[in-house]
């Protein structure tokens, strides 16, 4: 593992990078963004934010979205996927935070992973933008970011938050989220784009391609040097007698 002062040099090297990183989500209010984060599972944020004025035309608050018919809900956002579920989730988040928070989002992550459809990624993503609270939301971008360089070491969304958070100054959480998730996007796709990365130096992952490359050719060439069996002389063909 890195030790925190190298993970805080490498996330202010990417900031660098990435100057003003920011969710791409669009929203009016702490309840608009949690429906837009509920519904960007499985899609793009693009993708919602197409969804999104529309449904936060008729709904634009959690007592008008608690009173939605559901199937209403349903087609507003079946371009998103997976579109029952969601419409589900929102409505029932919607009629939680109208029974028990009289409409307001809360500020607490327990409190919002216990709403419908809201898992710890929703809540930091929620509570970093737009309710002040610090959070570092872990989706696939980061995860597969943080692993490959080297500051955080896990598969699991959670372990990898505690990594993070326990390395970093909860001031930054927000930011290096939006950071990392505008690295993966931009740098370091599934098939990464080594050469524009500015921590390339410091990524464990580029480090072990650097590293195979040698060998590879070291192999290649020892093939090479390897001799051909030699031809079996062809046998003299018998005379007929």
């Amino acid at each position: 593992m890195r030790t925190p002062a190298e993970t805080r040099a490498i996330v202010r090297t990417l900031e660098e990078q990435h100057p003003g990183a920011q969710t791409a989500l669009h929203y009016g209010s702490p309840f608009q963004l949690l429906v837009a984060a509920v519904l960007s599972a499985q899609t793009t944020d693009e993708r919602v934010n197409q969804v999104t004025p529309a449904l936060f035309a008729r709904y634009p608050d959690a007592a008008a979205t608690s009173r939605a018919p559901i199937a209403d809900v349903e087609t507003l956002v079946h371009s998103t996927g997976f579109f029952a579920q969601k419409a589900r989730a929102i409505v029932g988040m919607a009629q939680a935070l109208v029974t028990k928070h009289h409409g307001s989002v809360p500020a607490d992550m327990d409190t919002l992973v216990d709403l419908p459809g809201v898992g710890r990624k929703t809540a930091n993503v929620v509570l970093g933008h737009a309710l002040g609270v610090p959070g570092l939301a872990v989706d696939r971008h980061v995860l597969r970011v943080s692993n490959r360089i080297g500051i955080a070491h896990s598969e699991d969304p959670e372990a990898v938050e505690r990594q993070l958070t326990a390395a970093l100054p909860p001031r930054t959480w927000t930011v290096t989220s939006d950071t990392l998730i505008l690295h993966g996007r931009r740098i370091c796709k599934p098939t990464p784009l080594c050469d524009r990365c500015a921590v390339r130096l410091d990524c464990e992952f580029h480090r072990s391609l650097a590293n195979a490359a040698p060998r590879a050719g070291r192999a290649a060439g020892a093939a090479r040097k390897v001799k051909a069996p030699a031809r079996t002389r062809a046998a003299a063909p018998r005379r007929r007698h």
